[in-house]
């Protein structure tokens, strides 16, 4: 699979804003894309996205195609990346991770979970959450937090990734916990991650667009779901969600710019959810809503 790299360079406000550009263009996509300082005297910064089975010319033009007439749209760049696992690659200089009681860490990182705390190994995969994003960080936060105070009957991972929240809901509360994803690699990847983590009996899973597929049923209605996606997609399945929770349930949101959070709010009101605590975590945003109740 070819890998290409499209990428402006420019400073800092401009990358920023071309960023947020790329990340609404491709948000249902899914195409990955960041923004970083590139040189030391944080001048220079780079905005990019990966664009995937085309060549170099063709990714170039479906950018620049999809960001219209932005003015940054003429300065693009465009290289095919190595045969690598670029995940895999990520994860080898990345140390362990705390989130609540939870810790996130890699195959070689076993011995450094402390005592008390639940560790969870997620190794390198071609879906996203290694704990190492603030959104990730603040699902596992919350969900130590929530399953601290009260037990729930029916958990739902949705877009479960690496399976990493999954899993770590499982784990605290020692119950049976959904996984899905719209993803059939992330699937396979979170319930392989379950049998690492010693939670494949705790752990069940399987591909499904949303949450309108009739399998949802087997397990609901829902009275905590965590779902860790983009706002985009969040907005419109808000009313599928909810028709699929109980009348007394949770939710917790996350992949949210905290710009996000007022749309997302409204949306989710009207399904009859209220805010109960919002959690920021390096710009991102994860929210709890509760319905029927007054606290989560």
């Amino acid at each position: 699979m070819n890998t290409i790299r499209v990428r402006v360079v420019a400073d800092e406000r401009e990358a920023k804003r071309f960023a947020e550009l790329l990340e609404h263009v491709f948000e249902d996509d899914g195409n990955p894309v960041t923004v970083f300082e590139t040189s030391e005297d944080d001048r220079l910064w780079s905005a990019e996205v990966l664009v995937f089975d085309l060549g170099a010319d063709d990714a170039r033009d479906l950018v620049r195609s999809r960001v219209g007439g932005d003015a940054l749209a003429g300065k693009l760049e465009a290289e095919e990346l190595p045969d690598i696992n670029w995940v895999e690659k990520s994860l080898e200089g990345l140390n362990p991770v705390r989130a609540g009681r939870f810790v996130v860490h890699g195959g070689h990182d076993k011995d450094k979970v402390p005592a008390g705390a639940i560790g969870l190994e997620i190794e390198a995969a071609l879906a996203f959450g290694t704990g190492h994003h603030g959104t990730t960080a603040g699902c596992l936060e919350e969900i130590d937090r929530l399953l601290s105070l009260r037990e729930y009957n029916s958990i739902l991972d949705l877009g479960t990734g690496t399976g990493v929240l999954a899993i770590a809901a499982a784990l605290k509360a020692r119950q049976q916990v959904l996984a899905t994803d719209i993803d059939p690699v992330a699937t396979r990847t979170a319930l392989e991650n379950a049998r690492l983590n010693g939670a494949a009996h705790l752990v069940k899973g399987f591909t499904a667009n949303g949450v309108e597929d009739r399998r949802f049923r087997l397990y609901g209605p829902f009275d905590l779901v965590i779902a860790n996606i983009l706002a985009r997609p969040l907005m419109k399945m808000a009313k599928a969600i909810g028709s699929q929770m109980a009348q007394t349930a949770t939710l917790v949101l996350s992949g949210l710019r905290v710009e996000d959070g007022p749309r997302i709010l409204f949306a989710y009101r009207c399904q009859g959810f209220v805010l109960d605590r919002q959690r920021e975590k390096d710009g991102w945003l994860t929210l709890t809503l509760v319905r029927g109740r007054n606290f989560a």
